[in-house]
């Protein structure tokens, strides 16, 4: 549900702005809303769980995100649709990076592979029909069931959540408010000027001094953190784990791997509307060979992944995303048929499967594994920090070249932005092929660093469950 309502919204985005006059702006900000928080929270979400509780924090976040989907629903104004969506968001970090430490926590060592697997798969799948099922339901009912259907899902899960979740917790768990601040101010001023650049003049002073700001808070966090690694504290993220080439491989490649397919996402799903007359549910419809390709193909993926290791499929997916990408910018026009974008969907579709296998795998696999929390934690909000900025820019990059004033405009803005959003996934690619190979030992970076240690089980038998969920 929480990963759903990334990409939920795409296919709704012409009747949001038909609705409650948004603009280009207000329409990138109904995305970044949600997904900024989230990349932010993630760490903090999964570190509070440690501390108070991981099935406490989890059903609390679920309850947030519940009332935050009601509270979109009712929005009369594109201003109270981002607020609602920022509360949506809080709730999402605090639930994502737990189910990955509940899950870890009740499967056998020995099975838990397949499990991570299926999660990502799900994971995955989520994000990809999001554009088919907002379009089902926007033509089917309105854009606000986009966020009712929310709504008795939570209610149903809390009940269930309290009755069969077991609760556990970490004894030395504490939490980097210092670093939380640093960061959330530091990625919401980069983000804010890149949505507003366009609009407001990228030399002008307000856009320049938030992303220059932006940019001092961000390293004003990185500094905080060694400080705090350096007097033997417990950091959110320690810079360390960069040293390790799999981890900052790993981290390189989801940031990428967002940034073009969530921002050519945003766009493609607005044209298909906006360029080539389809409801919003022919446009969900018309996507199906991009976004089904994981439901088919993450069952023989996931196997074949825990036979050969997850980096060729990793490599071969984000091949196959790079071309597919670049295959629609270069076809994109406001004439062509329907027929010419199947092709680049249906390769776009099997690398997104061949990625999302195997990328959680992967993020713990290449470090110790008392760290494999912060690992996993780390990928997951690079990930969504990587789907921010990549509307943000692709959506300048739109605006600079095109726009709405008609179909030949959209497609003037969106060839460029996509063609960027492929050069982005192929930049991802080469960060790929620095991961290590099957059967390389996860690295040790330092041996002062603190490894978490867990109340409930020994530190060496704990698999995504730190501090970083």
């Amino acid at each position: 549900m929480v990963s759903l309502d990334n990409l939920v919204v795409t296919t709704a985005l012409p009747q949001i702005r038909t609705d409650l006059g948004a603009g280009l702006e207000g329409l990138e900000w109904t995305v970044n809303a949600y997904t900024l928080p989230f990349a932010v929270l993630l760490l903090t979400g999964a570190a509070l769980g440690d501390r108070l509780g991981r099935r406490r924090v989890f059903l609390g976040g679920l309850a947030v995100f519940t009332a935050g989907s009601a509270a979109a629903a009712l929005a009369p104004s594109i201003e109270a649709l981002i607020a609602a969506r920022a509360v949506q968001g809080v709730g999402a970090a605090f639930v994502l990076p737990l189910t990955l430490t509940l899950l870890a926590s009740a499967v056998p060592p020995e099975r838990r592979g397949a499990a991570l697997g299926i999660w990502g798969a799900m994971t995955g799948l989520a994000v990809a029909v999001g554009p088919l099922i907002g379009g089902a339901i926007t033509e089917g009912v309105s854009w606000q069931w986009i966020f009712w259907v929310n709504v008795p899902v939570g209610l149903i899960a809390l009940p269930i959540g309290l009755r069969a979740l077991a609760e556990s917790r970490a004894s030395t768990s504490r939490l980097d408010v210092t670093g939380v601040a640093l960061i959330s101010a530091g990625l919401f001023g980069i983000v804010f000027g890149l949505v507003r650049g366009e609009g407001h003049g990228w030399t002008s002073t307000p856009v320049l001094t938030s992303i220059i700001a932006g940019a001092i808070g961000v390293a004003a966090f990185v500094a905080w953190e060694l400080r705090v690694a350096r007097a033997g504290g417990a950091p959110m993220l320690p810079m360390a784990l960069f040293r390790i080439r799999g981890f900052a491989a790993v981290n390189a490649t989801a940031l990428l791997f967002s940034m073009g397919m969530f921002g050519s996402i945003f766009l493609l799903a607005q044209a298909l509307q906006n360029v080539y007359g389809y409801s919003p549910l022919e446009a969900g419809i018309r996507t199906l060979p991009w976004t089904a390709m994981p439901l088919l193909i993450a069952p023989i993926a996931g196997p074949v992944s825990d036979r050969i290791g997850g980096r060729p499929l990793l490599l071969a997916g984000l091949a196959l995303n790079a071309i597919g990408l670049a295959w629609m910018g270069l076809v994109l026009s406001d004439h062509m048929s329907y027929g010419a974008l199947v092709g680049p969907f249906v390769i776009s579709g099997i690398g997104m499967a061949l990625f999302f296998v195997p990328v959680a795998t992967v993020a713990l696999g290449v470090v110790p594994e008392q760290f494999q929390g912060l690992a996993s934690g780390a990928n997951n909000a690079l990930r969504e920090l990587g789907g921010v900025l990549g509307i943000a820019v692709l959506s300048s990059v739109f605006a600079a070249r095109g726009g709405y004033d008609s179909p030949a405009s959209f497609i003037d803005g969106t060839r460029p932005a996509v063609l960027l959003g492929a050069i982005a996934v192929a930049m991802a690619l080469l960060s790929a092929i620095a991961l290590p190979r099957r059967g390389a030992q996860p690295t040790s970076f330092v041996d002062d660093q603190p490894a978490p240690v867990h109340a409930d089980r020994p530190a060496t038998e704990t698999v995504g469950a730190s501090a970083a969920g």
